[in-house]
Order: structure tokens, then sequence, then C-alpha cells
């Protein structure tokens, strides 16, 4: 499977910014995409997540996984952003034991979303 984690590239995580100061969010997906990704995940910049109250925001996905959004984040988090987004990658649902998750995604998960392909009561 491939995950494809979504970042907002305009969060400004709360702070207005100063004419020509580069988003956070921007910072954020530089930082990401100069590292070596786990296998099975690509990193894609967006528009926005609407999570603004809650920036920086990403986003976990992958076809038939329940998706999940993240809060709260920086470029310090980033091994902890890889680290939870090879763990999503390597399951079949997308659901990585709670104990199994990096903390910043067990104490900063802002939703969870059922796949399309979910069953409706």
């Amino acid at each position: 499977m491939v995950a494809t984690l979504f970042v907002c590239m305009t969060c400004k995580a709360g702070e207005p910014l100063e004419e020509g100061q580069i988003a956070p969010g921007a910072l954020l997906y530089a930082g990401l995409v100069s590292q070596d990704l786990p296998d099975g995940v690509r990193v894609q910049g967006v528009e926005c997540l609407s999570a603004c109250t809650n920036g920086c925001a990403v986003a976990l996905s992958a076809p038939g996984c329940w998706t999940y959004v993240y809060g709260r984040l920086s470029e310090t988090d980033l091994p902890e952003i890889l680290s939870g987004a090879a763990a999503y990658a390597a399951t079949p649902d997308g659901i990585v034991p709670w104990r199994e998750r990096p903390v910043i995604f067990r104490k900063q998960s802002l939703a969870r979303i059922p796949p399309l392909e979910a069953k409706h009561d």
C-alpha cells in the first residue's frame, strides 16, 4: 500500500505572518520532503486542511483505509511524523495500534475519517 502524507502548506500555526515570511506549514513540508521517506509513504503539499487553529496540520490517507488528521506539528516533529507515517503505511486498514503510534499522533489527533468504501447502516 502507498500512503499519502498530505501537508497543509498554508498553515500559519495560528500566528500572523509578516509579508515575505514563509508559512510554518511550508517549512514543515520542505522539511519532510528533504528526508528519506519510509517505504510506502509519499508526501504531497495541499493548500489547506481547514485546521487553521490547530496548524501545522497533516493528514495520512490511503485507498480503503481510515484517514487521520493531526495538528499542532512543527519541523521538530519530523522524525515522529515519518515514524507514524511508516507505521500507517504498514497496516492493511490505516489503524495503527494506539501504543505503537508516536506520542504526537496519540495526543494531537484532530480527526479520524472512515474509508470511502466503508459500509453504511
